[in-house]
């Protein structure tokens, strides 16, 4: 599958009770329904951040709601609901809470600027008391899943084995698999190395707390955040100027293919993969200028491991998110 196939034309078997699939970002919140008809009602609204730890979760089922509503399907004949979420995630009791550095203000505390103290929104435990089947996983897992199911990470229509999906949008999100195995960890929060530190800058203070990591660096918001006093109030800004021939918005973003590529250069280097996909808004609007800087600041270190790992654009496009979502439950 590539970008030019739409998630609308995915069809269930015939038979298949229909599900909800659902995308949580650090922006918005994107719900469908999906069934031997197709995938439709797409509904669509930024994420909650305001009221108490379960406005997000009243927000999902809201939506589920409305998409079922214009999908002509009773929500009582839903069978499953798959969440795709930025993470990470706490558990409590069992059950699965968000940590998201650009959704709960409890984390980094008032300098972050988010409306809320939440260091937890509750997810998974609401759903499940209106859902018989709810899978939760972090945004990253559910896009590779996808990706390696129908998009980028396969070959010859079989998954790869040693791969990594990476998204660049609002935050960095990762998902990764080794000897076939999607890697999740204790909590589900394998892939979450947009929290680790790959430069010596501290200008930038992390939704998570962090100062200085490659997401507080390089992520959507953090665009805005550390480069608005130059003239730069968000990602869009930064790469017309460039492409208008602006040196020192070039410069800058150069400076953030420097810290995304250590950071796939990492990830290749501990995991030996031989092939990484990316998207998210920041890298799909631009993929054009960022994919070249990427694989150049990539190139030539330690060719024992980097050579033959390709890093080539989502397969799935920019409705990657909608497709993991529906992996998980289809």
């Amino acid at each position: 599958m590539s970008t030019d196939v739409s998630i609308e034309a995915f069809r269930l078997p015939a038979g298949t009770r229909p599900v909800a699939c659902v995308d949580i970002g650090g922006t918005k919140v994107a719900v469908s329904v999906a069934d031997a008809k197709g995938v439709h009602g797409r509904v669509a609204e930024p994420t909650a951040r305001t009221g108490d730890e379960g406005a997000l979760a009243a927000q999902i089922l809201r939506l589920i709601t409305q998409s079922c509503s214009a999908s002509g399907v009773p929500m009582a004949d839903i069978e499953a609901v798959g969440v795709a979420s930025c993470g990470p995630f706490v558990m409590q009791q069992g059950l699965i809470e968000l940590a998201a550095p650009n959704i709960c203000g409890g984390l980094a505390g008032p300098a972050r600027g988010l409306p809320n103290s939440w260091n937890s929104a509750r997810l998974e435990a609401p759903l499940r008391q209106h859902f018989a089947r709810v899978r939760v996983e972090n945004d990253g897992i559910a896009a590779l899943e996808a990706e390696r199911r129908w998009g980028a990470l396969q070959q010859d229509g079989q998954p790869l084995d040693h791969c990594a999906y990476l998204t660049w949008s609002t935050g960095i999100g990762m998902g990764l698999c080794v000897d076939g195995r999607v890697l999740r960890g204790k909590n589900g929060n394998a892939g979450h190395a947009g929290h680790s530190f790959v430069s010596d800058s501290l200008d930038a203070l992390c939704g998570c707390g962090n100062v200085g990591d490659v997401e507080g660096l390089v992520g959507g918001n953090a665009i805005g955040r550390r480069f608005s006093t130059l003239g730069y109030p968000d990602a869009a800004s930064l790469f017309i100027a460039a492409k208008a021939g602006d040196t020192g918005a070039g410069a800058l973003i150069d400076e953030l293919c420097r810290v995304m590529g250590r950071t796939l250069y990492n990830l290749i280097a501990t995991l030996d993969l031989q092939r990484i996909s990316i998207g998210g808004s920041v890298f799909w609007h631009h993929r054009d200028w960022l994919l070249p800087k990427l694989r150049a600041e990539v190139a030539g270190k330690l060719p024992a491991l980097t050579d033959g790992c390709a890093i080539v654009p989502a397969g799935l496009g920019e409705r990657v998110g909608d497709f993991g979502a529906l992996a998980l439950v289809a």
